[in-house]
């Protein structure tokens, strides 16, 4: 029996103990944007660690960050082999609204296939099945190439202190291929791979009016109101087309080609189911685009939240001092956060009256796009290993959401980059309440996941630079 079959073997025989170790995981509260949580996050970080050294991980260690730690492990045992290095993350998302859960959200709870929690699909599945598949071939004689596993705790807030844990050990993060299990299927029986991510620029606009919030019907009608005046500059920048008006927006989206958009157009996609997901009356986008191109390849500007005034139950009459809102822009390949940026700023600078003052401030470090090469030997890989594991060709994808690390990998490392995964995002609830992961995609992972370490590794040893 060859080591492939092997591991092969031996992840079937412990797939009862695999859920149950995943439910551990998963019922550790591991939110990293609220500090309450800073003990679940070291907590969690811990018992990564300790599933690594048991399964047989060297130099396994939590490694501390300007914020959660990052854990780390290797197997440098195979030479002449080429090095993989694995990215996962074990932080999870806020679980508001609580009421909005038909289960609680750090309870694992089966129904059918999937399980119900905050976490299994985002992304702590992904991160669970790879350290799976590895334990496979760690019990059966060794795998078939060198490993080096990096977790964080930070993803979910933007990833800021990796940056300087990646920059700070480069050598030892260097390897041939960047194997980011963060990322997903469209559906359970059509395999898929990402190939493109967005890039995000995040920012607050602020509005300054009066010194302090004055009486409504002192000052009503001779003060500007900044809520007011925030308003009319978010509701100018899209048109009636759906599209954003910041001077130069588009200046340097790139056009994709015929082809390219032939391909995007074969993931299965409804608008009607999309509109039920959304749950929204009516979809609405971008003119001249589909659905599935408003998500991909062109770029948005999004209002993720407002504030001003008073808000609380019953009444206060007031002109409030100040507004503020959140604005987020998923970027497309080509275009400069830097430059949104600017483009914000100088629409704001025509439009905002004299009335009041204002400021745009840049939140987090902004992401790029990415766009990975489809014929890489990394990619040929996972291609051959879904083909083996869902008996059909995987379909390449675009997709809209922002990764931050992979931007972080191509600036900071000479290698190359797939990313491979297996939750169901279009239909996972990912960042809302009752989350959910599609149980037989975990273990079609850790057997994609064996069957892709054991093709990567029968490509020839990597070039002396690396």
């Amino acid at each position: 029996m060859s080591n492939l079959d092997k591991a092969l073997a031996y992840a079937q025989n412990n797939h009862e103990r695999y859920l149950s170790e995943l439910k551990e995981y998963v019922r550790i509260p591991s939110i990293s944007t609220l500090p309450e949580h800073k003990a679940d996050l070291q907590r969690t970080a811990e018992w990564l660690a300790a599933q690594m050294q048991r399964m047989g991980l060297q130099n396994v260690a939590v490694m501390p960050t300007g914020g959660h730690p990052v854990v780390y492990g290797e197997w440098l045992e195979a030479p002449g082999r080429p090095t993989v290095l694995v990215y996962g993350h074990y932080d999870v998302q806020p679980v508001d609204p609580l009421d909005e859960w038909e289960t609680p959200p750090f309870e694992p709870t089966v129904r059918g296939d999937e399980m119900y929690a905050r976490g299994p699909a985002d992304s702590k599945g992904q991160s669970h099945s790879v350290l799976k598949a590895l334990e496979a071939y760690l019990a059966t004689g060794g795998l078939p190439l060198n490993v080096k596993v990096m977790l964080e705790g930070e993803e979910e807030m933007g990833s800021k202190n990796l940056p300087a844990f990646i920059s700070a050990h480069r050598a030892k993060l260097q390897s041939d291929l960047f194997l980011n299990t963060d990322s997903g299927i469209e559906h359970p029986e059509l395999p898929s791979l990402v190939y493109a991510l967005r890039g995000m620029a995040y920012f607050e606009l602020w509005v300054y009016g009066p010194s302090q919030d004055l009486h409504s019907g002192m000052f009503g009608g001779t003060v500007h109101n900044p809520a007011q005046v925030l308003c009319e500059l978010i509701a100018g920048m899209h048109d009636a087309n759906g599209h954003i008006t910041l001077p130069g927006f588009y200046d340097k989206v790139r056009v994709w080609s015929d082809p390219e958009r032939v391909e995007l157009a074969k993931t299965p996609h409804s608008d009607e189911a999309w509109r039920r997901k959304s749950g929204a009356p009516q979809l609405y986008g971008e003119a001249g685009f589909s659905t599935l191109e408003r998500t991909g390849i062109r770029p948005t500007l999004e209002i993720n939240g407002m504030l001003s005034g008073f808000t609380a139950e019953g009444m206060k009459t007031i002109v409030p001092a100040k507004a503020m809102a959140k604005l987020s822009t998923r970027l497309v390949p080509d275009q400069d956060a830097g430059a949104v940026e600017a483009q914000l700023n100088a629409y704001v600078r025509a439009h905002a009256p004299a009335t009041v003052k204002w400021e745009v401030r840049k939140l987090t470090r902004s992401a790029p796009a990415i766009v990975v090469e489809r014929g890489t030997r990394g990619m040929r890989a996972a291609v051959s290993a879904l083909e083996e594991v869902f008996d059909r060709e995987p379909i390449f994808q675009l997709m809209g959401g922002s990764v931050p690390v992979v931007s972080m990998v191509k600036e900071y490392l000479t290698t190359d980059i797939i990313m491979l995964g297996f939750a169901i995002l279009s239909d996972a609830n990912v960042h809302s309440p009752n989350e959910h992961a599609h149980i037989p995609s975990y273990y079609r992972g850790i057997e994609t996941f064996i069957r892709f370490f054991d093709g990567y590794a029968s490509h020839p040893a990597p070039s002396p630079e690396r």
